[in-house]
């Protein structure tokens, strides 16, 4: 007998990347060596001061123990004075700032925390899967917004002849995954007047602003009124090689946090005391280590794009994050078929822009994450590519 698993589960898939990393793993079983360019993972380590912190943290005997649900309040302390320097944000770090293991569980609590069976929530017709993913487990309704090609930004004209009821929150990214479009004031403003007004919760994702980004960072808390609509959710993994780590928070108004913090409570019992002081280090290392990390990204960035001229593909040079966002050759007739055709006859993984969204479907995703060598490698193996 197999007890048979919760209906929930019938509106959702496994996520992509667990099932294909599989298939690339039974591949290389098999002598294939696949290039992955796929996922987003650092393959960069942490500032050394990071690690020290860790081993010295762990190495305390009084350090093992339960730790605060609200986590250590240097650690909240750290993040705000972070806030302040990198994005002119005020937080209190006493009640508007929640450490997370990783801000993807971030999006289960938000969801838990405000979603009744039968709302609904607006998530990008291009975006992380997670967005809709949780929405359905919930029980709450997924509803796409349509986003402008020439900037990746929100629809407004679509968005006000949407049917709105029921709406409940509205999930925004940027700079935005997978495209790398950078926010500007202009967009945050009009997206907190626009909540204000239609009374919906804006939840905006921002772990990319520090990689990659020729512009100041920017967070919508900085805009006028933005903590009454808007809650932000913010993560080591990319800006300091700490993907592993599990190491995220959410910001905003008391009010958003304590409802956040019931649901979360009830899901853990605090993060090691050992990652915190880790990144209480991390989150100080100096503007040079970032400068140091982003070369090296930028070099990797311009063999990757080699790479995609060699493929035919078009992109904007100026994205944002460790990704290449690109438009695959008007002559390949299946995205899927395409990037299938490459990874099983030339051993090279990339990410195929439909698991994003239906306008994804004409769109790949390249990862900065490998050693130049990697790409270089990829380059070679594509050269005589001849997909019909």
């Amino acid at each position: 007998m197999i007890i048979s698993p919760a209906e929930r589960l019938n509106r959702i898939e496994e996520y992509y990347f667990s099932k294909k990393l599989e298939e690339i793993r039974l591949l290389n079983l098999k002598g294939y060596n696949i290039l992955n360019l796929g996922v987003g993972s650092p393959d960069l380590m942490p500032s050394e001061s990071t690690i020290n912190a860790l081993t010295k943290s762990a190495q305390n005997p009084k350090n093992h123990g339960y730790q605060p649900y609200k986590g250590i309040p240097q650690l909240r302390v750290a993040f705000s004075q972070w806030y302040e320097k990198i994005y002119n944000v005020k937080l209190d770090p006493e009640s508007e700032i929640l450490p997370l293991m990783g801000s993807k569980e971030g999006i289960t609590h938000i969801s838990l925390a405000f979603l009744n069976p039968g709302d609904r929530v607006l998530v990008p017709e291009l975006g992380y899967p997670a967005y809709r993913a949780v929405t359905l487990i919930v029980g709450a309704e997924p509803v796409e917004y349509p986003l402008n090609e020439k900037n990746w930004y929100p629809d407004f004209n679509a968005l006000n002849e949407m049917d709105l009821s029921r709406v409940k929150i509205m999930w925004i990214n940027y700079p935005h995954m997978p495209t790398g479009a950078s926010p500007s004031r202009g967009l945050f403003k009009e997206l907190v007047s626009w909540a204000r007004a239609k009374k919906i919760l804006l939840a905006h994702d921002n772990p990319y602003s520090l990689v990659l980004n020729e512009t100041p960072p920017l967070s919508i808390l900085l805009e006028e009124g933005a903590k009454e609509v808007a809650i932000e959710m913010n993560s080591m993994s990319k800006s300091h090689n700490m993907a592993g780590w599990r190491v995220g928070w959410i910001n905003g108004k008391k009010e958003y946090i304590d409802t956040i913090l019931k649901v979360k409570s009830n899901f853990d019992s605090g993060m090691f005391r050992g990652l915190q002081d880790a990144a209480v280090e991390a989150i100080n290392n100096p503007p040079v280590w970032h400068d140091e990390r982003n070369n090296i990204y930028r070099e990797r960035r311009g063999v990757v794009l080699e790479l995609l001229d060699n493929l035919g593909c078009r992109y904007d040079s100026n994205q944002v994050g460790m990704f290449i966002w690109a438009r695959i050759p008007d002559s390949v007739d299946s995205v899927e078929k395409w990037v299938n055709y490459i990874l099983y006859n030339h051993h090279v993984f990339i990410t195929p822009g439909f698991i994003f969204g239906e306008k994804g479907r004409r769109y790949v995703r390249v990862s900065l994450c490998a050693d130049k060598t990697v790409f270089e490698e990829a380059i070679k193996r594509i050269k005589d590519l001849n997909y019909k």
